[in-house]
């Protein structure tokens, strides 16, 4: 069993330990064991992680984040950064997989479209950070909405996040934190990255809806050139 895939056997057994609310039909639907996370898509070797809240109905039937309407939009940007063209289906937007990790706060899916409470995020963060600290080689990280970008509060002097995020340029401007996670030796190892928060690119969305594709390409120009 490789690394990664000892992980993501760590999380199924702490979710079959104790309930908490996953969207359980959706997995039936999908002919899936609701206790097993969908924990990343993409490359673990890649430069840049984009990090979500948590994954929606698309996203379980595909076994992969970002993969419903948000993440098409994602990945349609990503495409035009990469490749410098448009993509023409689906199998188009696979490709980007090889140049980006794709991730969320929690690797299950909740009941409805409400994100889940802080207890289940700080249940589920230990194997987050070590996804991120251990296995993910990369150094920058694209938050996708207020969900995703507060989960990095504790990795930052307290109230920095909260004041950074006040600020109007916060969707054009970067901050530096110190991510850490728990050894095999219950020793905290830590390792610098930089956030570069965007708004959730949801169609419910309507204050940044329209504007996220030039935002994002605006966030990608310095990341493929």
């Amino acid at each position: 069993m490789s690394e990664i895939n000892q992980l993501i056997n760590q999380i199924h057994k702490e979710a079959q330990r104790e309930p908490f609310p996953i969207d359980s039909s959706i997995y039936q639907a999908a002919g899936l064991d609701p206790t097993l996370p969908i924990l990343y898509a993409g490359n673990l070797k890649s430069s840049l992680c984009f990090f979500a809240r948590d994954l929606g109905k698309d996203e379980v039937h595909a076994q992969q984040p970002l993969y419903g309407a948000a993440g098409r939009l994602v990945r349609e940007g990503l495409y035009r950064a990469i490749y410098g063209s448009e993509p023409s289906n689906r199998n188009d937007l696979q490709s980007i997989l090889d140049h980006v990790l794709l991730t969320n706060t929690v690797p299950y899916k909740p009941p409805g479209n409400k994100a889940y409470l802080q207890a289940v995020k700080k249940r589920f963060r230990p194997f987050l950070e070590q996804l991120l600290v251990f296995y993910w080689q990369g150094d920058r990280i694209m938050t996708l909405g207020n969900e995703a970008f507060k989960w990095f509060s504790p990795y930052a002097p307290k109230g920095t996040l909260n004041q950074f995020f006040k600020e109007s340029d916060r969707y054009r401007n970067s901050i530096k934190i110190t991510l850490s996670a728990e050894d095999d030796e219950g020793k905290r190892q830590e390792r610098s990255v930089t956030l570069l928060p965007l708004p959730h690119p949801s169609p419910l969305n309507q204050q940044y809806y329209a504007q996220f594709p030039a935002m994002l390409q605006q966030r990608l120009k310095s990341q493929f050139r």
